[in-house]
């Protein structure tokens, strides 16, 4: 019965993994490339820069749901792995959160850079969720 159990828990764990890395590749170079190809340059980063940030919180979960689920298949190391990731995910969506106030005189805000980083933070945790797949393959 508990072997059942930690199997069914394990499949379902990779099956969020998977879904999340999905999300996550299509939000951070698929969807990304067709943007500044079709849209001005200040168009396709605001475009970028929210389909992050609204993306970031359900892959979070994602990654927080198979981390749980890795966790209860007794998979501690994917389990681990999969919940450093649904952090990372988030932290994309605390870094692009939007602006409030002004700033103050003399300061500019470079959103710019901002996208750079929130991509880069995006594939770094899509390569540990792909990890943290892997180590759930095998029961790790």
């Amino acid at each position: 019965m508990l072997q059942s159990l930690q199997t069914l828990s394990n499949g379902i764990a990779l099956i969020t993994c998977a879904m999340a890395i999905g999300a996550s590749w299509v939000a951070a170079i698929a969807s990304p490339n067709c943007s500044f190809d079709k849209l001005t340059g200040a168009r396709a980063d605001t475009h970028v820069r929210e389909l992050l940030y609204r993306t970031a919180t359900p892959i979070a979960g994602m990654m927080l749901v198979s981390g749980a689920l890795f966790l209860l298949a007794t998979s501690w190391i994917a389990g681990t792995v999969a919940l450093v990731s649904s952090f990372g995910f988030f932290s994309t969506r605390m870094m692009l959160a939007p602006k409030e106030g002004k700033n103050p005189k003399g300061v500019r805000t470079r959103r710019k850079e901002q996208r750079g980083s929130s991509v880069m933070l995006s594939l770094m945790f899509t390569v540990a969720a792909a990890a943290a797949a892997v180590l759930g393959l095998f029961g790790l």
